[in-house]
């Protein structure tokens, strides 16, 4: 039956014979040339598929660059890591990385330069930014040639950025003994991530910055959780068997990689619990355990983003002190290599997975009570410091890592009165025990004589001041020498 219409688009109005006669309609072009165009202008031709997966593949050079960045200044913003009178120290080892974070808070900084110059009562100042490079020729085998001409290379990243300023001094001699003190591959690379920390530490606190940005992303840090999480389980000894599966559900590696993972671990001996305590501390966006607190604005971003990002802008990167990791680490490495080859999505799976952790009190921006900064100011980081509804509190951390350390009864006040050799261990966690300190306690003594000055002061002052502070909380609650306890 033909409805007889020519705007009837079912072919009901066509007889049979006029049916058999037309052609099939060829497929919509439309939509392949739609899968050929960025997936967000749908204007401009997308990157090459070889260099990322997923979405940001089928992103046009300019609107990937603006993905990236927004996943930038969404971290700032959501988590008040810039504030306009703020003064911020960006740790530039040469890197993608650490090459991005610069190009994003200078251009952060201009904009919020042009805002203020466009505005009228200019009341917002607008933040400084100081760029910190750490010079490690002493603990690489790198030429002084080729130490020498990356470290101009790197001012000349820097000259239109930040002004320049030399903050060297002669401790290669005591840097290099304090190395050679420790005989695991592990605790050797720890102790320099740790020793890193405090020297950017130091000079954030010397020159007035009052925030320190490190470009830790995604990747790195799904190392470090692996890592962490390796170095906090308590394996049996070598002879005996040793279960993996614990490590990472089955789901989520192969039985190859598995079988592989568990080989190696059987030559690694046996560990205590450590560094998986303060694995959330160290995974969160702020991390205000140190003087100056430390912001990861490229949390969200991959490796693979940030170098592409570094081609397609052509940011200049150095790798001067790049080494692959041993040990422990080297072992990760390896492992998260294998992930990301069946899938390129596990580094970010890893650090979703981590980040349910009930993160520490010290993981947000203090509150400014200074009447000088802006109350917009105040009260944005008022807010933000309302969002996370639960956390962990800690009043002691380790002499070397600063990490939190969970077991507070085990330390007395009379083991922390002092930094002797016999008594330093028991305020460090007990992954620096097994993998830093010496094993012969006749060495304690000239270890303890190597360590900065900044770590032998905490031992004397620093955890008893936590503990005093911990005495005022709760002096309501204690009873006087005068006071009968009954």
């Amino acid at each position: 039956m033909a409805c007889n219409s020519s705007g009837c688009q079912s072919n009901c109005y066509k007889n049979d014979d006029q049916l058999s006669d037309s052609k099939p309609t060829p497929a919509n072009n439309s939509n392949n040339e739609t899968l050929n165009l960025c997936l967000k202008c749908k204007t401009n031709s997308p990157i090459s598929p070889g260099s990322l997966s997923g979405d940001e593949a089928r992103f046009c050079a300019d609107c990937f660059r603006s993905n990236i960045y927004g996943k930038f200044r969404l971290a700032v913003t959501s988590h008040a890591m810039i504030s306009p009178s703020d003064n911020v120290l960006v740790a530039f080892s040469g890197g993608p990385s650490s090459r991005v974070a610069l190009q994003f808070v200078h251009e952060l900084q201009y904009k919020a330069q042009k805002n203020f110059e466009a505005s009228k009562d200019r009341s917002l100042p607008v933040f400084g930014v100081g760029v910190a490079f750490i010079e490690e020729s002493a603990v690489y085998p790198v030429s002084s040639d080729k130490a020498d001409g990356a470290i101009q290379d790197m001012r000349l990243v820097v000259s239109n950025l930040a002004p320049q300023q030399n903050n060297s001094s002669d401790c290669k001699d005591i840097l290099t003994k304090l190395l050679d003190a420790v005989n695991d591959a592990t605790g050797k690379e720890d102790l320099l991530l740790h020793l890193r920390m405090m020297a950017l530490q130091k000079v954030a606190s010397e020159n007035g910055y009052n925030r320190l940005v490190l470009g830790s992303c995604t990747s790195r840090i799904a190392r470090h959780v692996l890592a962490a999480t390796v170095k906090s389980i308590k394996w049996v000894p070598k002879e005996k068997s040793c279960d993996v599966g614990a490590l990472l559900s089955s789901d989520v590696i192969s039985d190859r990689m598995k079988k592989e993972l568990t080989h190696t671990c059987y030559t690694l001996g046996t560990f205590d619990p450590g560094q998986g305590y303060s694995l959330s501390a160290d995974i969160q966006y702020v991390d205000a355990r140190w003087e100056i607190p430390v912001v990861l604005p490229l949390r969200d971003c991959t490796s693979q983003e940030l170098n592409l990002l570094c081609c397609l802008d052509g940011l200049k990167t150095l790798q001067l002190f790049d080494s692959f990791p041993s040990g422990i680490n080297g072992l990760i490495s390896s492992f998260v290599n294998l992930l990301q080859e069946e899938n390129p999505s596990r580094e970010c799976t890893i650090v979703r997975t981590a980040g349910k952790l009930t993160p520490f009190e010290f993981n947000r921006i203090p509150e400014i009570d200074d009447c000088n900064v802006p109350l917009a100011t105040r009260r944005r980081q008022k807010r933000c410091n309302l969002k996370p509804k639960e956390f962990i509190s800690s009043e002691l951390f380790c002499l070397i890592c600063n990490g939190p350390l969970k077991n507070f009864n085990s330390l007395s006040l009379s083991s922390l009165d002092s930094c002797q050799s016999s008594r330093f261990s028991a305020a460090c966690c007990s992954s620096c025990q097994f993998q830093i300190l010496p094993k012969d306690p006749s060495s304690m003594e000239n270890f303890c004589s190597l360590l900065p000055r900044q770590v032998v002061g905490r031992a004397k002052h620093g955890n008893c001041g936590n503990l005093s502070l911990l005495r005022e909380q709760i002096q309501d609650c204690l009873l006087s020498d005068s006071e009968n306890e009954t």
